[in-house]
């Protein structure tokens, strides 16, 4: 999307109001991802990254009613509506404000049973999403797993061109009056103007499989993809 080179709160106040419409079957993939991360055990502990609205954060809340869920996300306005969002499981919901491309946060002071991430780690690049996975690997408990909802880089112009016209037909299709216009005058659609916004760095699906194996998860694999919006991930026996 069209930003500058950073995520501001006026950013995060747009995708509050029209994030159901941009996000392309965000329902379904919150519950693909839910699915994903099962088991847990008791009293388990799931990271967010990037939790946003905490619309994910407050599924796995409701899926899961013996876990803990951290909802990590460099927005105040997004981390103050991810509290709103956790309703009846706000004492089984805690935030933190962070920031991705650092490192202090990688180690955590709790087991980690699950780690998920929606929309976020498109905005390392090759090297930091590598970095971050072998990080991660490190510090699920074992049993644990990553799962990931992103927007990926196709690695042909076809490619593009077919992300691109799904997710502008998808978010046309949608009922909120404003959605459309928002969409294509602010340039949310990354395929339609791939590297005009240097905050917007996704990979390859391809690469990141791999990168997710070189990192030591096992049962790699993507789980759900659709105009060029992909779920991942792996696990850690």
């Amino acid at each position: 999307m069209d930003t500058g080179t950073i995520w501001t709160e006026e950013n995060s106040k747009d995708f509050i109001q029209y994030g159901n419409d941009f996000v392309p079957y965000r329902d379904e993939q919150q519950r693909i991802i839910g699915e994903l991360i099962n088991p847990l055990p008791s009293s388990a502990n799931v990271v967010d990254l990037g939790c946003g609205a905490g619309l994910l954060s407050y599924h796995l809340l409701k899926e899961y009613p013996q876990t803990t869920v951290y909802g990590y996300d460099g927005s105040p306005t997004m981390l103050e509506q991810a509290t709103q969002q956790s309703g009846s499981h706000r004492n089984r919901f805690r935030t933190q404000q962070f920031d991705l491309a650092a490192t202090d946060w990688r180690t955590f002071s709790f087991p980690v049973h699950a780690v998920v991430s929606s929309l976020l780690i498109h905005h390392l690049d090759d090297a930091g999403k590598q970095q971050l996975f072998q990080d991660l690997y490190q510090a699920l408990a074992p049993g644990g797993s990553l799962f990931i909802a992103d927007i990926i880089r196709p690695a042909t112009p076809v490619g593009f061109e077919i992300a691109a016209r799904q997710w502008d037909t998808y978010v046309q299709q949608q009922q909120h009056p404003d959605a459309y216009q928002t969409f294509t005058q602010d340039h949310w659609n990354y395929f339609a103007y791939p590297d005009e916004d240097p905050i917007d760095q996704p990979s390859t699906l391809p690469d990141q499989l791999n990168w997710l194996r070189e990192a030591g998860f096992d049962a790699v694999d993507a789980y759900w993809m659709f105009a060029g919006h992909a779920i991942f991930g792996g696990k850690k026996e």
